[in-house]
Formats: C-alpha cells, sequence, structure tokens
C-alpha cells in the first residue's frame, strides 16, 4: 500500500474544485483528484474517466457527485459508481481524511462500501 500523501491544508482546495495529485507521487502509478464537495466533504476518485481519457478534476462538482467534462458521465464521488452512459464502469475511490486542517489521502485504499473496478 503506498504512503499517506498530505494534499493541501483544507482552505487550499476551494469548495467545488479539485486537486490532482501524480502518480507518481501518491506511489499508484495513477493519478488521482481529490474533491472538495459543495457539502465540505473531500473525496477521491482516480482522476481518469472510465469511458474515455479525460480528467475528471477538470469535470464539474455538484453535489456529490463529478461531471466528466469530455462526455458528461456522472460518478458518485461517494462510491465512485457510474451514474449514467456513456461510461459503464465505475472508478476507483481512495481514502481521504481530514486531520489537524490537513487533507490526507489514502492511495490505493478503497472507501468501504464504494464500487470496485
Amino acid at each position: 500500500m503506498a504512503q499517506i500523501v498530505d494534499v493541501a491544508g483544507v482552505g487550499e482546495i476551494p469548495e467545488g474544485e479539485a486537486v490532482v495529485v501524480d502518480g507518481d507521487a501518491n506511489e499508484t502509478g495513477r493519478d488521482i483528484a481529490v474533491f472538495h464537495a459543495e457539502t465540505g466533504e473531500f473525496f477521491a476518485l482516480d482522476d481518469e474517466c472510465t469511458h474515455e481519457t479525460a480528467s475528471l478534476a477538470d469535470g464539474w462538482i455538484e453535489g456529490d457527485r463529478v461531471e466528466c467534462p469530455l462526455h458528461a458521465t456522472e460518478f458518485c464521488l461517494r462510491t465512485g459508481k457510474v451514474l449514467c452512459l456513456p461510461a459503464t464502469e465505475s472508478a476507483r475511490t481512495h481514502k481521504v481524511e481530514v486531520v489537524d486542517g490537513r487533507v490526507l489521502l489514502h492511495p490505493g485504499e478503497s472507501v468501504e462500501g464504494a464500487d470496485r473496478p
């Protein structure tokens, strides 16, 4: 399992936006998007849409969903579940926690109850 990554301070990722943690830095080989949902919660998914190559971090966040900027597929930020076509495969989740005002990513550690592609 990869090392925990200190992504940013809570206030450094505006609500409704995401940052990408490079695959080399997170030791998984895959870029991971860390989202600050409008609910104030933080979530992480593999950054690449499962339908076609597009960065989910560049998508639109609404509630606990992100819409792919390429073909408008939506994914649940909580579970990674694909919510509409054209994608048919869910996105891989990664555990995120906030400790002492820091957003910590646990690369490769799936969220309990999430779909596992």
